[in-house]
């Protein structure tokens, strides 16, 4: 396949629909993103592993959900991986990419050399938060860690609350084409049943008759899903789908970009202290006079002057002195 076919479906989600079985789904590919995202820390493998899966499956949901700003992603558990958390940020236009960012916390002293990253989360929870912006009420969905991947806790979420029948295939590893360098490369395919005819996501939705067995023969069908086949790059989305669901008539339609993208900024962190009074700020202060923050996303660095932090800030953040008058 040439360069330019490959780097084509890297990083975007491709939305589709199966006209004969009534089944809408997406297929992720993700590459430099992905890079993006884990190059901001010295993660182990089994910890990239479940960021990787966690990253996939935040822009497959994302992309399938109507969203007009933000959904993200949270697995916590009392395993050595503490925490894995995701953002998907809506893309601010149309045509323009959505955006996604990802961190891990983990203990490694406790965290094993070998064996499934997933064990590595121990019992805890999955939550799935949905915030659509200023005037609204954010929306959280909570399932418990189990059934051996992250895809299983979203395909349990999906049928708690949305109530809809959904499937994930999910593949994450290291890739490399020759004469290039390894990299980790990761994609998956989501299927969901659609709601019937006047119904809405959010109503039971219980499978019978010809419903039934479309449902049960199209996941067949991505059983037979090969990992190469899922991570690319020399096999298309589009050519995986007819290669799938030739039978159930796939229909394509626009592909959405994805890229790296932090929402961190100086101001943020300034708001996010502004509650603090200048005894608190204080006992934040380093030995060098200055109050430090660093993005667990990014890893941006901040430096502020602590006499321009909290509600009792003394100077601006020019520097300036404040009229207390």
């Amino acid at each position: 396949m040439p360069i330019a076919s490959r780097i084509a479906w890297d990083d975007t989600v491709l939305p589709f629909q199966l006209d004969l079985a009534y089944i809408r789904g997406r297929v992720a590919r993700l590459d430099g993103l992905l890079g993006q995202i884990l190059s901001q820390h010295a993660y182990p493998a089994p910890v990239e592993a479940l960021v990787a899966e966690a990253v996939v499956l935040t822009a497959l949901m994302g992309q399938a959900i109507k969203l007009r700003w933000k959904l993200s992603l949270q697995i916590r558990g009392d395993g050595p991986v503490r925490i894995v958390a995701t953002d998907y940020y809506a893309p601010e236009a149309e045509g323009d990419p959505a955006r996604l960012r990802a961190w891990a916390s983990f203990d490694p002293e406790r965290l094993a050399a070998a064996g499934p990253a997933f064990d590595q989360i121990g019992k805890g929870y999955f939550a799935i938060l949905m915030d659509q912006g200023a005037g609204t009420e954010p929306y959280s969905g909570i399932t418990p860690i189990a059934g051996g991947s992250l895809a299983t806790c979203a395909e349990t979420y999906f049928a708690q609350s949305e109530q809809l029948p959904t499937r994930f295939q999910i593949a994450v590893g290291q890739s490399r084409l020759a004469g290039g360098e390894s990299g980790w490369r990761a994609g998956g395919v989501m299927l969901q049943h659609m709601p019937a005819s006047g119904e809405e996501a959010g109503h039971s939705e219980i499978l019978t008759g010809e419903a039934a067995e479309d449902w049960n023969r199209v996941n067949l069908h991505l059983d037979t899903v090969e990992a190469l086949e899922l991570i690319g790059p020399t096999v298309q989305p589009t050519e995986l789908l007819v290669r799938l669901f030739h039978e159930e008539q796939p229909r394509v339609f626009d592909p959405q970009g994805l890229r790296f993208g932090c929402s961190c900024s100086e101001d943020k962190v300034r708001q996010s202290l502004s509650i603090y009074s200048a005894k608190d700020i204080a006992h934040m202060t380093t030995e060098d006079g200055t109050v430090t923050a660093d993005c667990q996303f990014c890893g941006m660095h901040y430096v502020f002057d602590p006499r321009s932090l909290g509600f009792e800030a003394s100077v601006t953040p020019e520097g300036s002195a404040i009229d207390a008058g």
